[in-house]
């Protein structure tokens, strides 16, 4: 094990020199893998590896790049997959027991699209069980003490540490801002439906692939390669936008909200939100919060139960296959957070299903009545450092309310509490991805 700080690796900060053979796809990978032996024995951020295929396809990316023949921006950079996403060449296990080792012999449509960019699929990430509560195996990599967050647990690890530029996560609740402001490392949730789900297991209703990454444009360039080769979800002509990272640009009028969150919230990093207001202001932005604007103060209200609405929602959505795993297979094998999930599903009726959507749809107009109003809104990625113990992944109150209304989000590391990094979450406006991403460049340049 290393001792030294986890720092970022920055795909795009090395590959200026890849034309002129100072460096290459394939040194840059032998640097990732160098962290990876310094560091995964302790993180634990991979379920499986692949580098033999990686080195080859770093090899073949590296020629690309010496005659001028890069197919994109990714082209031979190292990534990650979430272990709920079907990989060809790799077990999805889904975090689960039951599945352990499954190999279905294919690509999900995010690694289709990421493969085709040049991408090397390097190994499969740790995830919580079915991407949902009960934690992996991985841990902190500025505290292994701590947890690293969930569900996207080893993507946020591996990327936080260094070990890989990339790395694709889901979220429904929580499970991509959290873990990425916990380990230091960019994230980005998108509107809904705006990157391809097709072979993933992430199947509930405001579930989102999205991406975890050691830069804002890393992000950006991921998800544009995914989506203009895969484009949304069914239904979701998906993310848009300009193929490289949109230019970054201060927002006029933020809203700063406090959640639910808020009153599970350390001193320090309530002092940060603070700080992050401050900032805004001394640019010359327009910061209000609920005490200064109404319309600020209505949305708080109605996200006050963003938590207890999503995880309702998200049990009767889980009923299959849950109920199938139960009964057909080795129930054993199943947690007991998962055992209680199929209990309360199994207890609810349609009738009641469907107050609870025609709830998140109020809530969702209420939220809607911010756009044209304010560039953003800016919060907290949780209510302070990552937690000590493995045993949960934290308080996702911060993050669960953007996951109902399906707004996409991306966090910035560039807080921090209790010596650990801490996420400072920025909002925008449903299919405005591109221009939440030149705001959150914006902001990202005064701290």
């Amino acid at each position: 094990m290393t001792t030294d700080k986890p720092e970022k690796r920055s795909y795009f900060a090395a590959s200026g020199n890849f034309a002129d053979g100072s460096d290459s796809p394939r040194a840059f990978l032998d640097r990732c893998i160098a962290e990876m032996d310094a560091r995964e024995a302790d993180v634990k951020a991979f379920v499986c590896t692949n580098l033999d295929a990686a080195r080859a396809a770093a090899d073949e990316s590296t020629e690309r790049w010496k005659a001028g023949k890069q197919i994109s921006p990714i082209d031979g950079m190292p990534v990650g997959v979430k272990d709920v996403m079907e990989t060809a060449d790799m077990p999805t296990g889904q975090g689960s027991a039951l599945f352990e080792g499954t190999m279905t012999g294919r690509d999900c449509a995010a690694v289709v699209a990421l493969r085709e960019a040049g991408a090397i699929m390097v190994g499969k990430t740790v995830t919580t069980e079915f991407a949902a509560t009960h934690p992996g195996v991985t841990r902190n990599p500025f505290d292994l003490e701590r947890t690293p967050g969930g569900s996207s647990s080893g993507s946020a690890a591996a990327v936080g540490s260094g070990m890989l530029a990339g790395a694709t996560g889901s979220q429904v609740i929580g499970s991509i801002i959290r873990p990425a402001g916990y380990c230091g490392a960019f994230g980005y949730k998108p509107s809904m439906g705006g990157i391809n789900r097709g072979g993933s297991f992430d199947g509930f209703s405001q579930s989102c692939t999205g991406m975890i990454a050691a830069s804002l444009a890393e992000c950006w360039s991921m998800t544009r390669e995914i989506t203009s080769r895969t484009g949304g979800d069914a239904g979701h002509v998906g993310v848009t936008g300009p193929m490289t990272l949109p230019a970054a640009s201060k927002p006029a009028k933020v809203a700063m909200l406090q959640t639910a969150g808020w009153a599970n919230a350390s001193d320090g990093a309530k002092a940060e939100w603070q700080r992050a207001k401050d900032t805004f202001a001394a640019a010359g932005i327009d910061v209000q919060d609920r005490d200064s604007d109404a319309k600020v103060a209505e949305v708080e209200d109605a996200i006050a139960n963003a938590m207890e609405l999503s995880m309702n929602i998200n049990a009767w959505e889980g009923r299959f296959p849950l109920d199938t795993y139960h009964r057909d297979m080795d129930a054993s094998k199943l947690s007991e957070s998962a055992h209680k999930r199929l209990e309360q599903a199994l207890s609810m009726t349609q009738d009641q299903f469907a107050d609870l959507l025609a709830e998140r749809e109020r809530v969702r107009g209420v939220y809607a009545t911010l756009k044209g109003a304010f560039d953003v809104c800016v919060t907290l990625s949780a209510p302070g450092a990552a937690p000590k113990g493995l045993e949960w992944t934290g308080d996702p109150l911060f993050t669960v309310p953007t996951s109902l209304v399906g707004m996409p989000t991306v966090t910035l590391p560039v807080l921090q509490d209790d010596g650990m990094p801490l996420g400072l979450q920025v909002i925008g406006h449903t299919k405005a991805d591109a221009e939440l991403f030149a705001h959150a460049g914006g902001i990202l340049e005064l701290f």
